[in-house]
């Protein structure tokens, strides 16, 4: 007996470990060799490709892709009708299978609705992708990320609240207190 849940209408490949706890819900396919921790939830109509690895308690919202290539750390949000890709020049007369590139997203982050995660760009732990941006570099941890390109406007506390710093370097989570410095263009907890 599976000790998570999936909805009649999900299929599920065989080779696919699915930690305990997990919901499925209507219309997701989740494909071989897909490594998905505990606790996790997938909406309506969601797709996970071959070998796509996901920590545990990772959000997966309706109408999501998450393609061959992707690895979520633990506590990620991924918004709804988001999509990350996996090949940089696609074709469709082209077979670049041998090509997809990684993508790796860090504990906690958030990316928000409609987001593109163009392949190969990291996004640090819990940065923060707001609605619709299209991602097209590297992010930092903590950074908060808009527009398209996304642009860096700011960062978020662990909380998913903007910090404000002050002359020194130092932000207090509005919400959890928590203390954050900025050093040399990089944020970390204190």
């Amino acid at each position: 007996m599976n000790n998570y849940f999936a909805h009649p209408t999900a299929v599920i490949d065989e080779g696919c470990e699915i930690g305990e706890g997990t919901k499925i819900w209507h219309f997701s396919h989740i494909m071989p060799n897909c490594k998905i921790g505990r606790n996790c939830n997938f909406g309506q109509n969601v797709v996970v490709s071959p070998e796509v690895v996901l920590g545990n308690n990772v959000k997966v919202q309706n109408n999501v892709s998450i393609y061959t290539g992707v690895v979520c750390e633990d506590d990620v949000f991924l918004g709804p009708s988001m999509v990350f890709t996996n090949v940089i020049n696609p074709r469709s007369a082209i077979n670049r299978r041998g090509e997809y590139a990684k993508t790796h997203v860090g504990k906690g982050a958030t990316i928000g609705a409609n987001a593109t995660i163009v392949c190969g760009h990291d996004i640090g732990t819990f940065a923060f992708i707001g609605a619709g941006s299209v991602i097209t570099k590297k992010v930092s941890a903590y950074a908060l990320m808009v527009g398209n390109p996304a642009k860096q406007i700011g960062w978020m506390s662990e909380y998913g609240i903007r910090l404000q710093f002050d002359e020194d370097g130092i932000a207090y989570c509005k919400e959890s207190n928590e203390k954050y410095i900025l050093e040399n263009q990089q944020v970390r907890k204190l």
